[in-house]
């Protein structure tokens, strides 16, 4: 059977346009690369008060949330919408530290974390209830939450995660009740 000239015969070959360069000239190595567009984020992660967790695809954490509500435990004092709000941004967050969109995995992270898995103690459900009321609707609340969760507990995978959850919430609880979730609208 006859072959095409510029399909390599095995995966050793030249690029075929390696043969159309003079002898003796070859192609430079490729050079590093820096974003210079606006837009684009530079090679360290933003910092910062509401700036949320860049990374590819992250929204589809909304739909995941969704399809998870009926497995969700939300207390009677909780609005669904502003508990699934709350678990896609913590879910969102662990998948950028990851280089990745969201999948199921990060949304029963952040359910374990905020409790939403029927494992939450009726003390710390009661102030969970008090730190998301109103979460979907105001981004400052959401932030408050999601910047609560520290990277190191978002890296760890959920078998890991387990046995540190209980001292985080009770750290969480305290920070949140000190300094109190700002409820003020961000500028547009």
């Amino acid at each position: 059977m006859p072959t095409d000239p510029f399909v390599a015969t095995d995966l050793d070959d030249r690029p075929r346009q390696q043969q159309n360069l003079p002898s003796g000239v070859a192609y430079p190595p490729a050079r590093s690369r820096s974003g210079t567009r606006p837009g684009e984020l530079g090679p360290g992660r933003p910092a910062g008060s509401l700036l949320g967790s860049p990374g590819p695809d992250v929204g589809f954490g909304y739909t995941l949330a969704r399809r998870s509500k009926g497995r969700l435990c939300i207390g009677a004092r909780e609005h669904p919408a502003d508990a699934m709000a709350v678990v896609a941004e913590v879910a969102m967050k662990r998948a950028t530290f990851f280089g990745r969109a969201p999948v199921m995995a990060d949304i029963d992270v952040a359910a374990a974390l905020l409790g939403y898995d029927h494992d939450a103690d009726p003390e710390f459900a009661a102030q969970r209830a008090s730190f998301v009321s109103e979460a979907d609707h105001e981004y400052p609340v959401r932030r408050a939450i999601v910047d609560a969760v520290p990277e190191e507990l978002l890296r760890l995978r959920p078998e890991e995660l387990a046995p540190r959850i209980s001292g985080w919430r009770a750290a969480v609880c305290a920070q949140l009740a000190v300094t109190p979730v700002a409820r003020v609208k961000v500028s547009e």
